[in-house]
């Protein structure tokens, strides 16, 4: 099968929706597909690499590190049309949406997107955002996804959403897996004993560990304070903040004023190979986040064992169990609470740990993999004509 997968983001940024093509472009090539991906330059220029298209683009000024294509750079289209793709699937909404679009209605290939964001989240980075509400998100999300055949969302939360924006089309849900042998394979002693060093954290100081991309709508002010009424003392342990982003200098301005300078540590971004290692350091994973979608993050702690203290939200379902291997708070009372109970209870806390492992083996690579692939032969049974034995796409037919 010939699968073509367009995204606005690739290589250069980290984050969930990069770690989800990654993962479903080396688990389709695993299964003997041919794979080719469409997506933005970082450089300002159009070119090839490997299986890889990158068009030619400018910053968007909208959202740090996002660039948009350039109008008219058409002739990777015109080059991807004619490589005939049987699916076209989309992994964001905006500017290589339009290319994957035109791809499948000029060669019928069938056209699958991956909703990963929910963007009343982040309307206060588009100009004049603070006035688009639920609404006019809605809206746009019928009128964008309208030419889709099947939807994939990682949650029921993310389904639920789409739904009551009244977006009609087939969805299906199919969480975004991860390497898990990456979190569990042993990391070098020096290499974690090195970060500890350079984070001044002493070797029986405990670690809580927030880790990812460093946005308003990521809620990490709330840590912050939750943190601060919590009034765990440096010596006990240390909140390490791992990730960059728009709101990190607000951040580190409010962590001062809170005076928290010996209660956290901000690492800032880190390498891909290094994010094993930071987990593996830590003794349990925390998140005020409510804008998740799933939440990659919570998953790469479950396979690294760490209890989890998360903000309660619907993404949560299958990744926190309660009691189990951690706890969704509601507020600063409760996650003071909970972070104390964990922190201080060994037996607890192991035991949560091994719970996290088990929880992980349902979020493997494998699993994503093969769920997708069965989506796309479904789908494309889907378009066949009434006549049996026959798949026309455009002008071609298979038999």
């Amino acid at each position: 099968m010939k699968i073509l997968i367009t995204t606005d983001l690739f290589r250069s940024t980290i984050n969930g929706v990069v770690t989800s093509v990654l993962n479903l472009e080396r688990e389709l090539a695993r299964q003997g597909h041919e794979v080719r991906i469409l997506t933005v330059s970082d450089t300002g220029k159009a070119y090839q690499e490997e299986n890889v298209w990158y068009l030619r683009s400018v910053p968007s000024g909208i959202y740090p590190g996002v660039r948009i294509p350039v109008p008219g750079d058409g002739s990777y289209r015109r080059e991807l049309t004619e490589w005939m793709p049987d699916i076209v699937h989309s992994q964001c909404e905006f500017c290589t949406f339009s290319y994957g679009k035109r791809i499948a209605e000029d060669t019928g290939a069938v056209f699958i997107h991956t909703c990963h964001t929910l963007y009343e989240q982040y309307t206060k980075y588009v100009p004049m955002g603070k006035y688009l509400g639920p609404a006019a998100v809605a809206a746009y999300m019928r009128w964008r996804l309208r030419p889709v055949d099947r939807i994939i969302t990682p949650t029921k939360k993310v389904e639920r959403t789409f739904l009551s924006y009244g977006v009609e089309k087939k969805t299906a849900i199919i969480p975004t897996g991860i390497q898990l042998k990456e979190f569990s394979a042993p990391i070098p002693g020096d290499m974690l004993s090195e970060i500890r060093k350079e984070c001044k954290i002493e070797p029986d100081v405990r670690i809580v560990l927030s880790l990812g991309r460093l946005g308003f709508e990521k809620r990490v002010d709330e840590l912050l304070r939750s943190w601060k009424e919590a009034d765990i003392s440096g010596q006990e342990a240390i909140l390490l903040i791992v990730g960059g982003g728009p709101a990190e200098d607000s951040l580190r301005r409010l962590a001062g004023e809170l005076g928290l300078e010996k209660q956290v540590y901000f690492y800032g971004m880190a390498e891909p190979k290094m994010v094993p290692a930071f987990y593996r350091m830590a003794d349990l994973f925390v998140c005020a986040s409510t804008s998740e979608t799933q939440g990659l993050t919570y998953v790469e702690a479950l396979a690294s064992g760490l209890p989890l203290v998360c903000r309660r939200d619907p993404c949560l379902t299958g990744v926190l169990d309660h009691g189990e291997n951690g706890y969704s708070y509601r507020g600063r009372e409760e996650f003071s609470s909970y972070v104390k109970e964990i922190l201080r209870d060994g037996q607890k806390r192991e035991r949560m740990s091994i719970h996290s492992r088990e929880l992980a083996k349902a979020f493997g690579t494998e699993a994503f993999g093969q769920a997708v692939n069965r989506l796309y032969n479904s789908s494309i049974r889907e378009s066949l004509p009434a006549e049996p034995g026959t798949h026309a796409f455009g002008d071609r037919k298979f038999i």
